[in-house]
């Protein structure tokens, strides 16, 4: 099982740009849930950054929200930012 880690800019753009108690929090919490237990899962569309992001991978919570992350071992991930295209990769 995979371990998750939250850096400082993840905490802080998860509380300013997901709303507590709403529908896209209750959408990142199951996205999470399955990440936990299978990140290829076809729904999250993992895939691997390039350009200056290139030792990065994001997956999709929505068509439009995304959790960029770094794989730091084979068990363990932490996760870097999250929000809209624009927001992640601006």
């Amino acid at each position: 099982m995979i371990k998750i880690q939250y850096s400082k800019r993840f905490k802080k753009n998860f509380c300013k740009r997901i709303p507590e108690n709403s529908l896209l929090e209750k959408k990142y919490t199951k996205r999470l849930n399955l990440f936990i237990q299978d990140p290829s899962n076809k729904i999250l569309n993992n895939h691997k950054l390039v350009g200056k992001l290139t030792n990065y991978h994001a997956f999709s919570i929505t068509g439009d929200i995304r959790v960029i992350y770094f794989q730091e071992s084979k068990e363990t991930v932490l996760f870097l930012d999250i929000g809209t295209h624009n927001q992640v990769y601006g």
